[in-house]
């Protein structure tokens, strides 16, 4: 495959053999005469926003068009990027998506994502990266070079050099093939419905990385202050934890300094030194061989650790979200941009540079997060997501009936598995006696949590030993109440144990249809099943949780679909999509019109979520307000 390169630029280059100059109309021309293009584009950096586009390269196997967008307008191209009856083949479309917004004007439609083609593909498999040279090499066998990308940077002017136009030509000359050759292996892993999902949600991503989320900046600082004493605080609850543990009174030597304002240290600990703090609790658990968070976990009985625990806690609050984190506030619009990878493992999405999906659940710190003036934010999120896809899928009619009659879930649950402890531990005006709904009984509260833990637990493939963590209980008491827990629900047991079972024997796993997304399982082998090696367990569990997780993702990447379509035909300039974070769906909406956008945003969500259960009982809670919230 030999490219055929056709460079449009102002700069007197001389034309050769490799390479003929041509007008921006003969390019036009030409794509309006296909239905696949490849594009591509090379940039002053990574930062749409004040980093210019410098180069746009488009075309299929036969001709490659390089344009030097320094000194080319290319706005006539808009019509062909908006063109909705040509597919656009690109790899990592979200960041061309970006600077063609940004530069062009144009919103790209009917995008083919490579990349996310060759993620779907191989999704689970560790050691395939999907880059374009990988890619190509994989799928073409052709080593491609990407040594000359550094040199878009700092041009300052100068004419593109014949290496820099064949390099720019050279990532739009394979794509084609590349996605003709994915599109061989996707219909034989019956994959098509999951691909036109990822391809189609890929564009709202973009979106929202493009609108970023404004910072009330101020009120963010008032945070870090109160969080930064809060830190301060916590070390000197520690030091004087010392000071009185009568098997700690080597470590009391006060030591003068200005290490905290004002404040003297009353031992020489230094809370920050792992191996410091490690040498302090050896003398209370002498086993404990580090001071790393599942370790720690199994002593936070003991009052020191618990103390230190609640401390690195604030001091990550504190580092993490003080005033570094303005570091991620773009100088042209005081906005946040995140950058979302679109499909992890299960299918689900994370988030990073800034990471939105780690903010602190509790409201004070997404309330720094503003709607801009007039505008609010509108946001949906569905009620018990992953348990509704339980329910679904093990067809317990336990939960189903609780579902469908709007009763409290866990509380049904509990009943059921404590038996006449729970009918026991109720008291007066109990209103789960009354109403199948949440109560304050004190007794109930514990017990009800318990068995919250274990419900939301079966999602992430918890076992006895993380149960037994993080409710606090012995090892065998965990054990006996996950026992109790399957004889209560056998349907629920029997699910599992299905999806586990599964994917041991095949070696991969599926979410629900009609997306039936598919992970591989990188270290199965065929007779896993029978020798229960040590990668049996891991398997076993990705296997029970991967559907509950991927099937949920599915879901929301659609519900974000439907919203993106919605504003597009609909509600263009009243309606942005700003974030989603899970479950959640974030849009802001001028203020006179967010009543209206409430009801039409909560239709798309459960319409979104009967695709993929459809028994209509999984409903979406929708609210306004002028900050993000949870």
């Amino acid at each position: 495959m030999k490219p055929n390169i056709k460079f449009i630029g102002n700069k007197s280059i001389q034309t050769s053999n490799h390479y003929h100059n041509c007008s921006l109309q003969t390019c036009i021309n030409y794509c309006n005469s296909k239905t696949v293009l490849a594009i591509d584009t090379e940039t002053e950096g990574f930062d749409f926003l004040n980093d210019r586009m410098t180069m746009f390269q488009i075309g299929d196997q036969d001709t490659q068009f390089v344009i030097d967008t320094r000194e080319i307008n290319i706005s006539d191209l808009r019509g062909v990027i908006e063109n909705p009856n040509i597919v656009k083949v690109l790899h990592n479309s979200k960041f061309d998506y970006k600077f063609i917004k940004r530069w062009v004007g144009a919103n790209l439609v009917n995008v083919c994502d490579t990349m996310l083609q060759e993620k779907l593909i191989t999704c689970g498999k560790a050691s395939m990266s999907v880059s374009l040279a990988n890619t190509l090499s994989r799928r073409l066998g052709i080593t491609l070079s990407k040594e000359e990308r550094n040199s878009f940077l700092n041009l300052q002017g100068r004419p593109f050099t014949y290496s820099q136009i064949e390099y720019g030509a050279m990532d739009v000359l394979y794509l084609i093939s590349i996605r003709e050759k994915q599109l061989v292996e996707i219909k034989s892993l019956n994959l098509e419905t999951v691909t036109d999902l990822e391809n189609k949600a890929v564009i709202v991503f973009s979106e929202i990385e493009y609108e970023g989320i404004l910072l009330d900046q101020e009120r963010w600082l008032g945070l870090s202050d109160i969080n930064t004493k809060k830190t301060i605080e916590s070390i000197q609850v520690l030091d004087n934890a010392v000071i009185s543990h009568p098997q700690l009174q080597k470590y009391n030597l006060p030591i003068q300094g200005d290490l905290f304002s004002e404040n003297t240290k009353s031992t020489y600990i230094n809370w920050n030194s792992p191996s410091q703090v490690l040498r302090l609790f050896q003398h209370m658990v002498p086993e404990l061989e580090d001071v790393n968070g599942k370790n720690l976990l199994k002593h936070k009985k003991n009052e020191i650790i618990k103390r230190y625990i609640q401390y690195k806690e604030q001091a990550k609050l504190s580092a993490a979200y003080g005033e570094q984190f303005f570091k991620y506030l773009n100088k042209s619009d005081n906005k946040v941009h995140t950058n979302f990878s679109q499909i992890l493992d299960t299918g689900r999405v994370s988030s990073s540079k800034p990471n939105m999906q780690q903010i602190p659940g509790n409201n004070i710190y997404r309330n720094c997060f503003l709607a801009p003036e007039d505008w609010v934010f509108v946001s949906s999120d569905y009620s018990s997501q992953e348990l509704n896809v339980i329910a679904y899928g093990s067809q317990d009619p336990v939960w189903l009936k609780a579902l469908e009659e709007g009763q409290d879930l866990h509380s049904v649950c509990a009943e059921l598995v404590y038996g006449d402890q729970w009918t026991n531990a109720a008291e007066d005006n109990c209103n789960y006696l009354k109403a199948k709904g949440k109560c304050n009984c004190p007794q109930h509260k514990t017990l009800r949590t318990n068995v919250k833990t274990v419900n939301f637990g079966l999602a992430y493939g918890m076992g006895p030993k993380k149960l037994s963590e993080t409710i606090e209980v012995s090892l065998s008491d965990a054990k006996a109440l996950i026992k109790k827990y399957f004889e209560a629900f056998p349907s629920i047991k029997g699910f599992l144990d299905k999806l586990g079972a599964f994917g041991i024997e095949h070696g991969y796993i599926r979410t629900f249809k009609p997306f039936k997304r598919r992970r591989w399982f990188d270290n199965w082998y065929p007779k896993m099943y029978s020798d229960k090696g040590a990668e049996f367990g891991s398997i076993e569990r990705a296997s029970k949780n991967t559907p509950i997780q991927g099937s949920s993702a599915d879901m929301t990447k659609l519900a974000l679909i439907y919203i993106h379509n919605e504003i597009q035909e609909s509600w263009e300039n009243k309606v942005k999509i700003v974030m989603t974070v899970h479950d959640q769906i974030d849009t802001i909406c001028h203020k006179d019109s967010a009543q209206e956008w409430a009801v039409k945003m909560t239709e798309l969500m459960e319409i979104a979520a009967n695709v993929v259960i459809p028994n209509g009982l999984l409903k979406a809670d929708t609210n306004i307000s002028k900050t993000w919230e949870k």
